[in-house]
C-alpha cells in the first residue's frame, strides 16, 4: 500500500516561516543593492580619480557632490605647531590619531589636510607629536566630503594647547580655534596622496565595505531563507519518509 505525500502543519511554524523566509530573503536583495551602491561609489572614485588636480581656488563654488574625492593640488607650508588631532582612529589594532594639518595656500585662506595616521598613547595621558614639515611645499590630494555630518560632543571645546585633540573634524569650531573667519577656511579638509611632502601613514577606503562582503552577505542570507523553506518543509509534510521508503525499497531490489 502506498502513501502519499501529506501535509501537516502546526500553525505556529507556518506563521513562523512565513514571516521569516521573505525577511531573510530580503535582506539578501537589500545586501544586493548595498553592493550596487558601493560598485557606483567606487566608479565615481575612479572617474575623479582620473581627472587632473585643481587648485582649492578654482572649486571654491562647486557642490558637495561634485567635491567628494576630487583630486586637488594645494602650494604654501603647513604651519609647524597648529594641526588637530582626530582621534579614536585603529590601525591593524592600533590606536592612533589622524594628524590634521593647518596649510596655509600661496594663494590666500586656509586648508585642513589629513596626513594620514600616527601612532597616540593608547592611555590617553600624552598626545603624539606630528613631525614638522620644512618649507613651502606643493602636494596631492582628494577632497574629503563625509557622508554624514559629522559627530561631536556638545561640550567638546576646539581649545588648548596646541596640537589639539577633537572626537570629529567640525570646520566652524576649527576656524575659531585658528582665530580666523570660517569663509577664510576650505569648507572640506583634504586627505593628502601617499608619498607627498608630510605624508604619514596613509589609506584611505573608497567604501568602508566592499561589493565582494556585500554580495557574500546576500549569498549567506539567502541560504538561510532557503535552509529556513527545506526545513519547514520536511517538518510539515512525510516528504523525508518518503523518499527514505523509495531508497529502501531500491535497495533491496
Amino acid at each position: 500500500m502506498s502513501v502519499g505525500l501529506r501535509f501537516d502543519a502546526d500553525w505556529r511554524t507556518t506563521l513562523f516561516a512565513l514571516v521569516m523566509v521573505p525577511v531573510l530573503a530580503g535582506l539578501g536583495f537589500w545586501q544586493l543593492s548595498r553592493a550596487d551602491e558601493k560598485a557606483l561609489l567606487a566608479a565615481e572614485f575612479d572617474r575623479k580619480r582620473a581627472r587632473q588636480p585643481a587648485t582649492l581656488a578654482e572649486l571654491a563654488q562647486a557642490p558637495a557632490q561634485e567635491l567628494a574625492y576630487r583630486p586637488v593640488r594645494l602650494s604654501g607650508r603647513f604651519r609647524e605647531t597648529e594641526y588637530f588631532l582626530q582621534d579614536n582612529r585603529l590601525v591593524q589594532g592600533r590606536y592612533g590619531n589622524e594628524v590634521i594639518g593647518v596649510f596655509e595656500l600661496d594663494d590666500g585662506g586656509l586648508a585642513l589636510v589629513n596626513r594620514g595616521w600616527i601612532v597616540a598613547d593608547p592611555a590617553r595621558q600624552s598626545l603624539p607629536r606630528a613631525p614638522a614639515v620644512p618649507g613651502p611645499v606643493t602636494i596631492t590630494g582628494q577632497v574629503y566630503v563625509a557622508p554624514g555630518a559629522a559627530y561631536t560632543l556638545a561640550d567638546e571645546a576646539y581649545s588648548g594647547d596646541w596640537p589639539i585633540r577633537v572626537q570629529a573634524l567640525d570646520i566652524e569650531r576649527a576656524a575659531a580655534a585658528l582665530s580666523v573667519p570660517v569663509d577664510a577656511l576650505f569648507a572640506y579638509p583634504v586627505r593628502i596622496d601617499e608619498g607627498q611632502a608630510g605624508a604619514l601613514y596613509v589609506d584611505w577606503p573608497v567604501v568602508n565595505v566592499s561589493p565582494a562582503k556585500h554580495i557574500g552577505y546576500a549569498v549567506q542570507w539567502f541560504a538561510m531563507s532557503a535552509v529556513l523553506a527545506v526545513l519547514y518543509v520536511l517538518r510539515s509534510t512525510n516528504l523525508l519518509a518518503l523518499w527514505r521508503g523509495r531508497h529502501s525499497n531500491g535497495s533491496r531490489q
